[in-house]
C-alpha cells in the first residue's frame, strides 16, 4: 500500500490494522548473527506472524501475504497460508495465477512459486491446461532449460491433457536451437507418453529418421545420439537389425572420423551383438593406426574403447574401464 506520492505506508499507520499487535521474531537473548533486516521486511513479518497465530483468513491476510512474498517469494509458510486463505475465502484463481505468473518474472527458478501454481491448477482442473502450457512457454523462452517450467509442462500434459500440439512445439524449439537438450528430452517424452501417438514402437520409424537427419547436419551435438539410442530402449534387437543406425556411424566415421558420439554409439551396437562388415573394422584401425599407438586389440570392441581413450582423454579411465568389461564373445 503507497501513498499518493508513491511511497510504502507502514502497516502500523494504516488504519484496518489498528486491532493487530505485530509479533516480533525471537532470536533469542544473544542472536550470534542477528540479520540486518530492512524496517518494511521486519514489519511486514511482524504482522504477518499474527494473522498467521491467529489463523486470520481474511482479506487483509491475503493483501498481506502478497506484500510478504515480494519481500521474499521463497517464504514456504507464507505461500502456504496463502493457498488456506484463497480456499477459505474463495478466491478467484485465474486471478491468482496472474498474481503468481507477476512474482516468477524475477523468480522463475522459485520451488515455492511452482509448488503452488500446480495447487491452483490441479482445483481449476482442465479450464487450467491452456493457461499453463502458455504460462511455461513464456518462461521457456527466457530460460529454454528452466528445469521447474519443463517439470510444471509435463505434469501438465499428464494430468490435464494438451498433448495434441507439444510435438510441434518440440520440433520448433530444436529449430531455433537443435542443441537444445531440454526439447530433446521433452520430444521423447511426447512420443512415449502420449495418448494420441502410440507409443515408442508405433513413432520409432519416423523418430529414427528425423535423429538421423539432425546428427548429420551436426555429428558433435550429443542430443540427438542420446536420443536415437532411446528410441531402441529395452530393444536390443531392432536396435541391431536397423542399418540405418550402424550405417550413420560408418557414414559419420568417414566424414568425421575423429566423432566420439558415432564411435560409442558403434561400440553399443557391437556390445550387442552387431557383426559389422570389413568396412567398419577399417575405418576403426585407421583410427587407431593414426592414434600414433603401435599395439594391437584382439577385438573390434577393444580396438574402439582404445581409440575413444585416446579421443576422449577426459573420460579416458571409464573407456579403459568399459574395455574391461567388454564381454568375451565381442568381435
Amino acid at each position: 500500500m503507497e501513498s499518493e506520492e508513491g511511497e510504502r505506508i507502514p502497516l502500523s499507520q494504516r488504519p484496518e490494522w489498528h486491532d493487530v499487535t505485530p509479533v516480533p521474531q525471537d532470536d533469542g537473548p544473544n542472536p550470534v548473527v542477528p540479520i540486518a533486516y530492512t524496517d518494511e521486511f521486519r514489519e511486514t513479518m511482524d504482522y504477518f506472524r499474527a494473522v498467521y497465530l491467529a489463523d486470520e483468513r481474511s482479506h487483509r491476510s491475503l493483501q498481506l501475504t502478497s506484500e510478504a512474498i515480494r519481500l521474499n517469494p521463497g517464504n514456504y509458510t507464507v505461500w502456504h497460508f496463502r493457498r488456506l486463505i484463497l480456499e477459505t475465502l474463495g478466491a478467484d484463481l485465474q486471478k491468482e495465477l496472474d498474481f503468481v505468473e507477476d512474482i516468477a518474472k524475477d523468480n522463475s527458478k522459485n520451488y515455492q512459486i511452482w509448488h503452488h501454481r500446480r495447487g491452483l491448477a490441479e482445483k481449476l482442473g482442465t479450464a487450467a491446461t491452456v493457461t499453463e502450457l502458455e504460462f511455461t512457454k513464456k518462461i521457456l523462452s527466457l530460460d529454454a532449460k528452466n528445469y521447474h517450467a519443463w517439470s510444471h509442462r509435463q505434469w501438465v500434459l499428464q494430468a490435464l491433457g494438451g498433448w495434441e500440439d507439444e510435438l510441434d512445439y518440440c520440433h520448433q524449439l530444436l529449430k531455433e536451437d537443435i542443441f537444445n537438450n531440454s526439447a530433446w528430452n521433452q520430444r521423447y517424452f511426447v512420443i512415449t507418453k502420449s495418448p494420441l501417438l502410440g507409443g515408442l514402437e508405433a513413432m520409432r520409424d519416423s523418430e529414427v529418421g528425423y535423429s538421423i537427419e539432425a546428427i548429420v547436419v551436426n555429428p558433435e551435438n550429443e542430443s540427438p545420439w542420446r536420443y536415437l539410442r532411446g528410441l531402441f530402449k529395452d530393444d536390443p534387437k531392432s536396435w541391431i537389425d536397423d542399418s540405418r543406425v550402424s550405417s550413420l556411424c560408418l557414414k559419420i566415421l568417414r566424414a568425421k572420423s575423429r566423432c566420439v558420439f558415432a564411435l560409442s554409439t558403434l561400440l553399443e551396437l557391437v556390445c550387442d551383438g552387431f557383426r559389422p562388415s570389413s568396412e567398419f573394422k577399417d575405418a576403426v584401425v585407421s583410427l587407431w593406426n593414426n592414434s600414433g599407438s603401435d599395439s594391437t586389440d584382439s577385438s573390434l570392441a577393444e580396438t574402439i574403447c582404445s581409440v575413444l581413450g585416446f579421443l576422449d582423454p577426459l573420460r579416458a579411465n571409464y573407456w579403459t574401464w568399459r574395455k574391461s568389461k567388454l564381454p568375451a564373445q565381442t568381435v
